[in-house]
């Protein structure tokens, strides 16, 4: 069972941080929780929101800007942190963009990283968690996120459509094999094995698939975000999801840029998005 470490009263419901053993990371991981009001034996949908380089648990709670709209539509919100912390990696925070605070959401295969950076397997981890541990219906979960964590929910949700029914992301690293991030994060943490970078990149996997998501996949970009034309290549997810046959519905908006405030704008959007997905 995860360890309560605060909860704070918030529209209603309550806002939660949590610590747990994780099996997938073989150390202590953290994770936030919005829990609306909820009556007893309900079950609500809920959604997986994976944060950006640098952020971690208490981000998306304290900058997105979500629960009063989760609060209204019965929404659960879950934010894990997006890395290990303290693993005794050699190097983990000698870079902000590599290592502590960023693990791009893959599971590891070279050395020293191998052992507990392993994300992407924990994500799947938390996901069993919380539906043994919270109201959650199995069957009304989506995934969303931002930059790294939006190259994140991508991946998860195609390579596991039967867990996670809905995705949306804001400004996602959309090609990582294509863009810096992506380069230095997958020669670090995968090797030079290009078949292991492509299992992790959305544009790739979207190329092998047959209209994954129906419903459609919502991705808004600032075009005033600097990072947009080396890191985030969202034209090419795009292209890969007319191969696919893929809705996409990929809306640029002029003046915003990478940050919270770009997110928290269109946050109501991406969740009515996902409760009209999810039902």
């Amino acid at each position: 069972m995860p360890e309560l470490i605060s909860e704070h009263a918030c529209f209603g419901g309550v806002q939660r941080f949590y610590r747990h053993d994780s099996t997938a990371i073989g150390l202590p991981m953290r994770f936030s929780v919005f829990l609306p009001r909820v009556a007893p034996g309900a079950l609500l949908p809920a959604m997986f929101y994976l944060a950006g380089l640098t952020c971690n648990e208490e981000t998306f709670p304290t900058k997105g800007g979500a629960q009063r709209y989760a609060a209204r539509e019965g929404m659960i919100l879950i934010a894990p942190d997006t890395s290990p912390r303290d693993a005794g990696v050699a190097g983990e925070t000698d870079a902000w963009d590599f290592g502590a605070g960023a693990g791009f959401y893959v599971d590891a295969t070279t050395e020293p990283w191998r052992q507990h950076y392993r994300m992407y397997s924990y994500i799947l981890e938390l996901h069993a968690l919380v539906l043994r541990t919270l109201p959650v219906d199995a069957e009304r979960i989506g995934i969303f996120g931002h930059s790294m964590g939006g190259h994140g929910a991508l991946v998860l949700a195609l390579r596991n459509p039967d867990l996670f029914r809905s995705v949306s992301a804001f400004a996602p690293i959309a090609a990582p094999t294509l863009c810096p991030w992506g380069e230095k994060a997958f020669a670090g943490y995968l090797g030079v094995d290009p078949e292991a970078w492509s299992r992790y990149d959305a544009s790739e996997l979207m190329r092998m698939m047959q209209a994954p998501f129906p419903q459609g996949i919502l991705i808004d970009q600032g075009l005033g975000d600097k990072f947009l034309a080396t890191q985030l290549r969202p034209e090419v997810f795009e292209s890969a999801c007319a191969l696919a046959g893929q809705r996409l519905e990929l809306r640029r908006h002029a003046g915003y840029d990478h940050g919270y405030y770009f997110i928290s704008t269109f946050m109501e959007d991406h969740l009515r998005f996902h409760r009209e997905n999810l039902g």
